[in-house]
């Protein structure tokens, strides 16, 4: 069980955001071992929140800012605000390698890959298009900081954006589905920015969240 705290950085009677710890589930999973998640955390806290108040979910290896619903109006308004992409989101990873370019754009298509789940794979046939925008921060001791602004939320996008030869070609460090992973390493990916309307008001909300690496 990860007993690592799940911090409150802004509570509004229509949603509540959080910074998520690495290593901890965004919903509940299959079991009784797979509970324990941001979502039960967050009603643990707000009796009032709805069943599901989730909008959007991290990796469970990505740590970083969520926003969750406290009625179920602001999760249809939450909801549709993500699946018409009017969200802004910024990721800050280190990647596994020197990427030469300073700034750029990745486009992939890609899909699960059913022998070998959770894994997405390349598919410029049968896969759904993934698009990102990155820019090189710094590199050190052959390692790079970059940014990610992903203009699509597709499973493992930024990942595999990451690890992928049509991509950056340097997996995310600690990535132990696309890279490899050392014993008691985490995935140096932070989701840092977050930007959308408020529910009710419309106005634009701005959150940003501390890079722990």
């Amino acid at each position: 069980m990860v007993t690592t705290t799940v911090t409150v950085l802004h509570v509004d009677p229509a949603f509540v955001v959080v910074d998520k710890p690495a290593g901890l589930l965004s919903v509940p999973g299959r079991g009784p071992d797979k509970q324990d998640c941001v979502v039960s955390r967050v009603r643990d806290l707000f009796f009032d929140c709805p069943e599901q108040p989730s909008v959007h979910r991290l990796d469970m290896d990505t740590s970083g800012l969520m926003v969750l619903a406290r009625t179920t109006e602001a999760h249809r308004v939450l909801s549709r605000q993500f699946a018409e992409r009017r969200v802004q989101k910024k990721y800050l990873a280190v990647l596994a390698g020197v990427v030469g370019e300073e700034q750029g754009s990745i486009e992939l298509s890609f899909r699960l890959d059913p022998d070998n789940r959770p894994c997405q794979v390349y598919d410029p046939v049968r896969g759904k298009s993934g698009r990102t925008r990155w820019r090189r921060l710094s590199v050190e001791d052959g390692q790079t900081r970059v940014e990610f602004v992903p203009l699509t939320g597709r499973t493992h996008q930024l990942r595999l954006h990451a690890a992928h030869s049509l991509g950056l070609g340097c997996p995310i460090v600690g990535d132990r589905l696309y890279g490899t992973r050392k014993p008691g390493e985490r995935m140096l990916l932070h989701a840092a920015f977050l930007q959308f309307l408020h529910p009710q008001t419309e106005d634009v909300v701005q959150f940003s969240s501390n890079v722990p690496f």
